[in-house]
């Protein structure tokens, strides 16, 4: 039987490989299949894919909150993403067939627990949602953290707080620029988002690397804004501004259609293809 729900949590390490291990290795329960990790050293951040049914991704995702509480500090954690817990974000996504509420009622168990077991209070977002200013990531980010929907404010004093939703699939995409100029890619990020007018289903941020400045895209509908129509966006701004794109990377997995067999070539992606795709990686497990 193929799992129903999907879960893709954001961990704030990506520099520390033994730490990243450990917490996946956390969430092989029975029943949970991991089909996914990816970690960045700039953003200092790894992003997990995960699946199987509400009461197995519970266990896995309390298994590696455990791992991530202990592990990591954000008082001394540096990246240039923003975040505001160890275990930063923990998304629940309806695979095929799947209504969203079973999503949005897992995302709600998972806080409580998050917050009972754990004593790290929980936000939810997106679907889950229970306040309009926190639909938007982005939004509750930016807010005063009071008030969780699930435990106590203020934040854990090393492990932080942590956003629990349910949404649709969302695609991380990122571009980098041939440049280190990062007005430029937070410019280029300003234009492309839909807050400002841009790309409808863009939310963006313009980041500077270690070499290079970076757009960095979430693409929260594809049937709306898809890849190849963000790089093109981005790509046009770029050379405005007579700046060529050096590479792009999908971050995570994605269904097989918002991506096709030949856009590894399109979107200058160092795998092929198939090597995103959620449904080729549940085959496989």
């Amino acid at each position: 039987m193929s799992p129903s729900l999907e879960c893709v949590p954001n961990f704030s390490e990506g520099r520390r490989p033994k730490v990243v291990a450990a917490i996946a290795d956390a969430m092989r329960v029975p029943g949970v299949q991991v089909l996914d990790a990816s970690s960045d050293v700039d953003h200092n951040r790894s992003v997990i894919t995960l699946a199987g049914e509400p009461d197995g991704l519970i266990e896995a995702m309390l298994a590696a909150a455990a791992v991530a509480k202990r592990a990591i500090d954000l008082a001394h954690h540096e990246g240039v993403h923003p975040r505001i817990g160890a275990l930063d974000v923990c998304p629940f996504v309806p695979l095929a067939g799947t209504p969203m509420a079973l999503a949005v009622e897992t995302a709600e168990r998972f806080a409580e627990r998050l917050a009972g077991d754990h004593d790290i209070p929980a936000y939810l977002y997106a679907e889950a949602a229970r306040r309009p200013e926190r639909v938007v990531l982005a939004d509750l980010r930016r807010g005063v953290l009071a008030n969780p929907d699930f435990g106590s404010a203020p934040a854990h004093v090393s492990a932080g707080a942590t956003a629990v939703g349910a949404r649709f699939y969302l695609i991380a995409f990122n571009v980098e620029l041939a440049s280190n100029d990062v007005n430029l890619a937070r410019s280029i990020a300003r234009r492309v988002r839909e807050r400002d007018g841009g790309l409808p289903a863009v939310r963006s941020l313009g980041l500077m690397l270690s070499e290079r400045a970076q757009v960095s895209m979430n693409l929260v509908d594809y049937r709306q804004t898809g890849l190849h129509e963000a790089l093109e966006a981005v790509s046009r701004f770029a050379t405005d501004a007579g700046v060529a794109v050096h590479r792009s990377e999908i971050v995570g997995l994605v269904p097989q259609v918002a991506l096709g067999p030949d856009a590894h070539r399109a979107l200058e992606l160092p795998e092929e293809a198939a090597f995103y795709w959620i449904e080729d990686r549940l085959a496989q497990a």
